[in-house]
């Protein structure tokens, strides 16, 4: 069961909020968009220092995020639509904006997606091999791992995940699914264990990290085509952001930074805050593990109006919206 069916607060605790604030320099009577609104922490604090006369528009995939989202931005100028954020201009054309005075993405997975275990994004509880974040669209990784031949998984797990042991990975899925069907989260974390070896699941120096976390992740991303929809999101970001407003996005692994760093590079496009991405203080990566990999890079659009900045096209119109405050 979910935290927005079963009415329980949000456990997610937002990365690097006084970080956000301070690159996005939200103002009143501004228009600032959370192109990936989660739990809606980011979005509370934002929007919170856009009245009066401002508004925040948050998108989310995910149903039961914006359910989340709801409870924490309740009685805040805050517009919340169900898209995926690859459909930022579409959203804003819905919404009669022609570009926003910011647009904040938060690449990571919701820790209250990660904590359920019905969605299948962790091997911490063992449930259903899904992983999709809208789980009415797409194929969930139980029918990816079934579908696709080992030298497509082995290329998936290698190219995602960044997993050396990809191959010995992907023989043994094919070999175990003749008789078995992998449906679990709990079959494939012990099937990936198995294949490798021993010391590196040791580790030498420091305790390596389950070997299973880089396969999920390259599922996750595979499943959702979360670099495929970066893509998108950066082509069309400049043309949905004014001239003199603010860019900022938070990746958690280098598949994801590496595409923020080289968009932000189009010198023509966008003026880089920093040469080097923001990461969490020591007293944050305490309190909260999860920001440990959190990378944050900024931008100040700059060049002439309308600068389009790509020709990719969001993929479908936004399910819902509504709008509270």
């Amino acid at each position: 069961m979910t935290n927005s069916a079963s009415g329980a607060e949000p456990r997610h605790v937002s990365v690097l909020l006084a970080e956000v604030l301070a690159a996005l320099t939200p103002q009143p009577g501004q228009v600032i968009v959370d192109a990936t609104v989660g739990a809606g922490g980011h979005a509370r604090l934002v929007a919170e220092h856009l009245q009066p006369g401002g508004r925040l528009i948050g998108l989310d995939r995910d149903p039961a995020m914006l359910e989340l989202a709801r409870k924490r931005v309740e009685g805040l100028p805050v517009t919340l639509v169900q898209a995926n954020f690859d459909q930022l201009r579409l959203v804003l054309d819905d919404q009669g904006i022609a570009a926003a005075d910011g647009v904040l993405a938060d690449l990571g997975v919701c820790s209250d997606q990660l904590d359920d275990a019905e969605r299948g994004f962790s091997f911490a509880q063992d449930g259903p091999l899904d992983m999709r974040m809208d789980p009415d669209e797409g194929e969930p990784a139980s029918a990816l791992l079934q579908r696709l031949n080992e030298r497509d998984l082995a290329d998936l797990i290698y190219e995602y995940g960044e997993e050396r042991f990809s191959r010995r990975i992907a023989r043994k899925i094919v070999e175990v699914r003749r008789t078995t069907r992998l449906e679990t989260t709990g079959q494939l974390a012990d099937l990936v264990r198995r294949c490798v070896p021993r010391a590196r699941m040791k580790g030498r120096h420091k305790p390596a990290i389950d070997p299973a976390t880089r396969v999920f992740q390259a599922l996750r991303i595979a499943v959702n085509d979360e670099l495929g929809a970066l893509d998108r999101f950066l082509a069309q970001l400049p043309g949905c952001v004014k001239v003199g407003g603010k860019a900022v996005v938070i990746s958690f692994h280098s598949l994801e930074d590496r595409r923020v760093k080289v968009a932000f590079r189009q010198r023509e496009v966008w003026e880089p805050d920093t040469r080097k991405p923001v990461e969490a203080t020591k007293e944050e990566e305490q309190a909260n593990p999860r920001s440990r990999s959190a990378k944050l890079r900024s931008a100040r659009r700059v060049g002439p109006e309308g600068t389009a900045g790509g020709t990719a096209k969001p993929q479908a119109a936004a399910k819902t919206q509504e709008e509270q405050g």
